[in-house]
């Protein structure tokens, strides 16, 4: 949402410093490929008492082809995470101006656990609940029109299935505005705790980075052009033991670009937050577009489709 010997450097010395005192904190997918997080790029926005539901949903296309080997007599495949279907409903929160809380779940349309066969292996599992999750962003230096922006988002996802890694994802948000333009960048790394043990009795508590960019156009009153950037570098520091997938087939990036155009209004059945003629009603946005896959672990084309409903 793990996987090499123990690495030792400066980058596993610097994340397990950064990570290291939450471990005995958090419990603990089973064995996972590349943690792929929702198509979202999180912003720095926060009014006390505003409400917004979000739905983010993807759906991919032209998804590489799993690779199979026999080993011992049993079949093994490739763990990248690759799901055909991703649904996710999400309840975000104002408290302050400068913090924020969500809380979400999400259902995917994985691959097929413990196939018997080449074939059976590039089939998909049915919809179902994937994992519950909790976020929260603080907002060191809130962004009033043009200008710099600065936070801090950090998130903790549980599985759905008991005995799966639980998963810690924290980085900065960093925005950029000049008149319609808006840069942002949400650069993370994600720590994996717990889950299944290798035939040596090691978890594969690994590290990845990932990223979500948006380079974003204010077009009109009500549309956004966007040009949105995702990714996934697996591993970044060895920690733990690899699973036997993972030392049979290695790991997995995954990269995808692609633009997205957001419709944002008003409807006529919106609510106003307050009983002032300065406060806002209801807000829509309705986000659709294509992200690309960048290389041969990631699915050729994915569809991304969202709605935020602010009251």
């Amino acid at each position: 949402m793990l996987r090499g010997a123990p690495r030792q450097g400066g980058i596993a010395a610097c994340a397990m410093g950064l990570f290291g005192g939450l471990t005995a904190l958090l419990g603990g997918q089973a064995v996972a490929g590349p943690a792929i997080g929702q198509f979202e790029v999180k912003t720095l926005e926060s009014e006390p008492g505003e409400i917004e539901f979000q739905t983010q949903n993807a759906y991919s296309f032209g998804n590489p082809r799993r690779r199979t080997v026999s080993n011992g007599g049993d079949l093994e495949a490739d763990d990248n995470s690759i799901a055909k279907a991703r649904n996710a409903l999400e309840l975000e929160f104002g408290i302050t101006p400068n913090l924020k809380t969500r809380i979400g779940i999400e259902y995917e349309k994985e691959r097929r656990e413990d196939p018997e066969t080449p074939h059976s292996a590039q089939g998909f599992e049915d919809l179902k609940l994937d994992e519950y999750a909790a976020e929260v962003i603080w907002i060191a230096v809130p962004r009033k029109g043009d200008g710099i922006g600065l936070g801090v988002v950090v998130e903790y996802e549980i599985p759905a299935e008991s005995g799966g890694a639980r998963t810690l994802v924290a980085g900065p948000i960093f925005e950029w505005a000049n008149g319609p333009w808006l840069l942002s960048l949400n650069p993370t790394l994600v720590q994996f705790f717990g889950g299944e043990r290798n035939d040596a009795g090691q978890r594969d508590e690994k590290i990845d980075f990932a990223y979500a960019n948006q380079l974003k156009y204010r077009w009109s009153e009500h549309i956004d052009l966007a040009l949105e950037a995702y990714g996934t570098i697996d591993r970044v520091c060895g920690r733990g033991g690899k699973s036997e997938e993972a030392a049979l087939f290695g790991d997995f990036d995954q990269h995808r670009l692609g633009p997205i155009v957001y419709w944002n209004f008003e409807p006529s059945f919106g609510i106003s937050r307050g009983s002032s003629e300065d406060d806002e009603g209801t807000e829509v946005s309705l986000g659709v577009g294509a992200l690309f896959g960048l290389n041969s672990n990631t699915p050729s084309t994915t569809l991304k489709l969202s709605m935020e409903v602010t009251f």
